[in-house]
């Protein structure tokens, strides 16, 4: 289990992230979310012992993980870190490469692993070619490999797809975040992405203003989003006032709907200028405008004329699971 606990940490006279705590439990996924700056990396080199920090305190089990003025050599051997910039072996071989990592004690069970590995991060045609002749997104899958090679414990993954191809990040994200879970592998995973996080992630913190927005089970967090800034992070979100979508309405209390949750009508509801049709492959994003010239993205089966009117409505169970916030 990971403990941080009031960890405070800045750039000289810069506060990155201020009285951060939390725990992270065996074989359960943190997603890290927020924009970009807003301490994300940070977070995960503290915890790696790569950051000097003076305040709080770092610990998985009974190891109190502290910063490069207690060890040389940031880590330990039940974690590892994969960081956007890969840290490869760019003279040797992918297999190599991976190989490294395994134990020379050990040849069979090292070949094995190594094969293993190779299939599951889609790199056994690449296998003798040397790294530094392979695309950003091949090293990535290189580096993803070797951090799995020792079975760690705790893994951190910084931004783990952000140079694959979409079209095999959907299948090696299935890959990493099963094997994860069926290993019991602990993991702290900063992404932009939300496809990483909504299918896989046990947990979401949102890092903003230099400490913990929000931190709670991913389907609470995408249901309930507390505030439009968390809500943006998971999907296309609005802010909208309960009046203005239901005009009995008692109070002008405003709620979150995405995009997704808002139905078209040509007769009643909240009316809107379509200004804008995005084709999304089995449904278009429209930009509208209300009353008062504010915008509302919402999502539409067919494509709608920039200048047409027509009306929104949101179901009772959807405002109705938005009020307690």
């Amino acid at each position: 289990m990971l403990t941080v606990s009031s960890l405070s940490f800045g750039y000289e006279s810069e506060t990155v992230l201020e009285d951060i705590s939390f725990r992270l439990d065996p074989g359960e996924l943190i997603a890290v979310m927020g924009e970009s700056g807003c301490g994300k990396s940070t977070l995960l080199k503290l915890i790696y012992g790569e950051l000097p920090f003076e305040q709080g305190s770092i610990q998985w089990k009974d190891h109190p993980i502290k910063g490069p003025a207690y060890q040389l050599l940031p880590g330990a051997p039940f974690m590892k870190y994969l960081a956007q910039d890969f840290d490869l072996m760019p003279f040797i071989s992918v297999e190599e490469n991976i190989a490294k990592f395994l134990s020379v004690h050990y040849p069979e069970e090292t070949a094995r692993r190594t094969e293993e590995l190779l299939d599951s991060m889609e790199l056994a045609p690449y296998r003798s070619k040397q790294v530094r002749f392979l695309s950003g997104g091949q090293q990535q899958r290189v580096a993803l490999a070797r951090v799995l090679a020792q079975k760690p414990e705790l893994l951190l993954l910084d931004e783990p797809f952000g140079h694959i191809d979409h079209f095999r990040r959907n299948k090696l994200r299935r890959n990493l975040f099963e094997y994860l879970k069926r290993e019991g592998i602990s993991c702290l995973c900063a992404t932009h992405d939300y496809n990483d996080v909504l299918p896989f992630a046990d947990r979401v913190m949102v890092l903003r203003e230099k400490g913990i927005l929000d931190l709670r089970p991913t389907q609470e967090i995408y249901e309930q989003p507390a505030r439009l800034y968390t809500a943006y992070l998971l999907g296309e979100a609005n802010l909208i006032p309960i009046d203005v979508l239901k005009s009995y309405a008692q109070t002008t209390r405003k709620i979150i709907v995405y995009a997704h949750e808002l139905r078209v009508s040509h007769k009643s509801g909240l009316e809107v200028d379509v200004q804008l049709s995005y084709y999304m492959g089995s449904y278009y994003r429209v930009y509208g405008k209300m009353e008062g010239e504010k915008g509302v993205y919402f999502n539409s089966e067919k494509p709608l004329a920039a200048g047409e009117k027509v009306f929104l409505n949101v179901s009772l169970e959807t405002i109705n699971k938005r009020l307690p916030i």
